[in-house]
């Protein structure tokens, strides 16, 4: 039976405090603390060689370490510009490449800003554009790491629940990023209870269905958001802004999914991914 899996994106400061310097030692330092998944960020670009890469993975399979991957930030799927629609499917050609080595088996996707367009507009370029995505990843046979598109933080940047939703209804291929603290950002706290998070589900389930919904990428940390939404990650020290990872553990045992929770908190993420699936354990033992 597929359970839940947690880990951090990137390396916590501890990972360098304790003197590891190379990704490719990450895989063991998590699996050491309990942990089960590991996000490799590209989302600056990607810079990792192959055989860098290879040497992560096989350090991933070893340690049983499931590998996904961030694409780069920059890319904006809701652009109608020839160049600017090209560049996107370069960038996650040259993601989808490394995740091969890696062994990566997810791949997160930003959606990208509004700009000057219409919402619906916006929509509809994105949904060109991820289908241009899905037909390139084909044609050269870059199909082992699904596509995730990311519900996002910001209101102005596409990404809402419901937009991802209708997204990754389009094409069985694809999986929501469900990023709670994103959610609860553009909502302005309304990812905060079991509620919050049980209608979340069942929007999902209703949209994509049942299975897909069970095994979908998630983020999680604590966000400082404004009227505009997302301002900066944060740790789970802090107490103001959340949202809590218990109603999503509490739902998410409830209804037997079996997410992968990377956690993408500031510089703890390895040790706020422990807690997170401490918190899931309780839950699924209750």
């Amino acid at each position: 039976m597929i359970e839940a899996r947690f880990g951090p994106a990137g390396n916590s400061e501890s990972f360098a405090a304790e003197g590891f310097k190379k990704s490719e030692d990450a895989p063991a330092w998590i699996a050491a603390r309990g942990l089960t998944a590991f996000e490799y960020q590209c989302g600056r670009g990607v810079r990792c060689g192959e055989d860098t890469a290879k040497r992560i993975g096989a350090a991933a399979r070893a340690h049983g370490v499931q590998m996904s991957i961030h694409a780069p930030y920059f890319i904006n799927l809701s652009s109608e510009e020839s160049e600017r629609m090209e560049k996107n499917i370069g960038y996650v050609l040259d993601t989808a490449r490394l995740a091969v080595p890696l062994g990566a088996v997810r791949m997160v996707v930003h959606c990208g800003g509004q700009g000057k367009l219409t919402r619906e507009r916006a929509m509809r370029n994105t949904h060109e554009n991820v289908k241009n995505i899905l037909r390139a990843l084909e044609e050269e046979h870059l199909t082992g790491c699904a596509v995730c598109l990311e519900t996002m933080g910001k209101k102005s940047v596409l990404g809402s629940a419901e937009e991802v939703c209708e997204l990754v209804a389009a094409d069985e291929r694809l999986l929501p990023c469900i990023d709670f603290g994103h959610l609860n950002c553009r909502t302005g706290g309304g990812m905060s209870t079991r509620e919050d998070v049980a209608r979340l589900f069942d929007r999902l389930e209703n949209g994509i269905g049942a299975e897909r919904t069970r095994i979908l990428h998630a983020h999680f940390s604590h966000i400082e958001y404004n009227d505009k939404g997302e301002v900066r990650h944060l740790t789970f020290s802090d107490t103001v802004y959340g949202p809590d990872f218990l109603p999503v553990a509490q739902e998410t045992a409830a209804r037997g999914y079996a997410p992968t929770f990377i956690c993408e908190s500031a510089g703890t993420q390895a040790e706020d991914a422990r807690m997170m699936m401490d918190l899931y354990k309780k839950e699924t033992e209750k």
